[in-house]
C-alpha cells in the first residue's frame, strides 16, 4: 500500500509506491553514452590549452591532481550587482552575475569518484572547500552551488570525471526551503536529529564511521537516494575542519561504489548544500545522492511530489548488503 511521506528538509510531501516498481520497464537502465575520446577531452593531461588558464591545481610541481578552470559556457559570469528590472506586470530580471567554474576530479580520464583514492577524494573535497570560500569573499555573491552530474541523463556532457561550482548572487528556492525546514524543526538540528534518530532504528543506515553517517531518507523521493550528513554540526562547507569534509568524500566515494554493486552502471546527480555565506539561524550542510533510474512524468511534473518505487529501507538494506561485502572482499 502507498505511503505519503513528509521530507521535513523542504516541507513536500513523496509518495512511497513500492507496488509500481514491478510494472515492466520500470527503471531506467541504458547509460547514454557522453563525450570519450581521450585525445581530445579538455580536462585531460596535455590538453590543458583547451580550457581557460587554471585557476587553482592541486597536486606535485610539474603536475596536477585536481584543476579548477572557468566554465568555458558559463551559466553566470562578471561582477554587475543584481540590479532588478521590471518591464511589467509579469516581466522582472536581473544580471547572471556571479561565478562557473569546472573542478576535474582526477587526470585520469575514466575514473569517477567513486574509483577515487581516499588521498585522492579527499584532495577533491578540500578543492571544493577552498573554491567555496573564495566564493564567499567575492562582493556580491550570496551562494555557492556545488554539484557532480555523471551520465548524459544527469546532465553530463563530457566523460571525464568533473564537478561545478557556481557562485552566484541570490540564493536558491531549494535551500530557502530547506533553510526554512531548519527553522520549523522544534529541536536541536534537524540533521543531527535525523542521524540520531537513525541510528536508533537502524534500517536506513547505508553506511557509518566517525565522520559522516549514510542514510536513505525516511523521505526518499527517488529509487536509491542517499543523503550524507557530516556527524560535525556545521552550516558551512568552507568553515568545516577538512578530515570532517575528506570524510564526506570518502563516504561519497563508498556510496557510489555500493549503488553500482546494487543496480549497475547508473548515471547520478551529487548536489552540495551548505548555508548561504552569510546566513544566520540552524543549518547543517549535507550531500544529496540522486540516482537517476526513474523518469519525472506528468503527476510529478505538474503537482511537484514525487513517486518513489522503492522504499527507502529496502534500498538501504541492498546497499548496505554490498557494502559489506566490499568491504569483506
Amino acid at each position: 500500500m502507498s505511503q505519503l511521506r513528509l521530507d521535513p528538509l523542504t516541507g513536500r510531501w513523496v509518495v512511497i509506491a513500492a507496488e509500481r516498481a514491478a510494472r515492466p520497464d520500470a527503471f531506467v537502465r541504458p547509460v547514454l553514452e557522453v563525450q570519450a575520446d581521450p585525445s581530445r577531452c579538455p580536462f585531460c593531461p596535455g590538453n590543458e590549452e583547451a580550457t581557460p588558464p587554471a585557476l587553482e591545481t592541486y597536486g606535485p610541481n610539474g603536475g596536477w591532481l585536481v584543476r579548477v578552470v572557468p566554465n568555458l559556457y558559463p551559466a553566470f559570469a562578471g561582477d554587475e550587482p543584481m540590479a532588478v528590472s521590471t518591464f511589467g506586470p509579469v516581466f522582472t530580471q536581473a544580471p547572471a552575475s556571479g561565478i562557473h567554474e569546472v573542478l576535474v576530479l582526477s587526470p585520469e580520464h575514466s575514473v569517477p569518484w567513486s574509483g577515487l583514492s581516499d588521498a585522492q577524494a579527499g584532495l577533491v573535497m578540500a578543492a571544493i572547500r577552498d573554491r567555496v570560500a573564495e566564493h564567499a569573499s567575492t562582493a556580491g555573491l550570496r551562494y555557492s552551488q556545488v554539484i557532480v552530474n555523471s551520465g548524459r541523463e544527469a546532465g553530463a556532457s563530457l566523460e571525464h570525471p568533473h564537478a561545478q561550482l557556481l557562485g552566484m548572487p541570490f540564493v536558491p528556492r531549494e535551500v530557502a526551503d530547506e533553510q526554512a525546514g531548519f527553522a520549523r524543526f522544534e529541536g536541536n538540528c534537524l540533521l543531527c536529529t535525523v542521524a540520531d534518530a537513525e541510528q536508533g532504528v537502524g534500517h536506513r543506515i547505508v553506511q557509518e564511521d566517525e565522520r559522516a553517517i549514510v542514510v536513505c531518507p525516511y523521505w526518499s523521493g527517488t529509487p536509491y537516494e542517499m543523503l550524507i550528513i557530516p556527524k560535525a554540526h556545521d552550516a558551512h562547507i568552507h568553515r568545516a575542519a577538512p578530515l570532517d569534509v575528506a570524510g564526506v568524500g570518502r563516504a561519497i566515494r563508498d556510496c557510489l561504489v555500493s549503488l553500482e554493486a546494487t543496480v549497475g552502471p547508473v548515471a547520478y546527480n551529487v548536489v552540495f548544500h551548505a548555508a548561504p555565506y552569510r546566513a544566520s539561524g540552524g543549518f547543517h550542510w549535507h550531500v544529496h545522492l540522486l540516482p537517476k533510474l526513474t523518469t519525472r512524468a506528468g503527476f510529478e511534473l505538474g503537482t511537484g511530489v514525487p513517486i518513489n518505487l522503492v522504499a527507502p529501507e529496502d534500498a538501504a538494506g541492498a546497499l548496505r548488503a554490498n557494502d559489506q561485502t566490499a568491504a569483506a572482499s
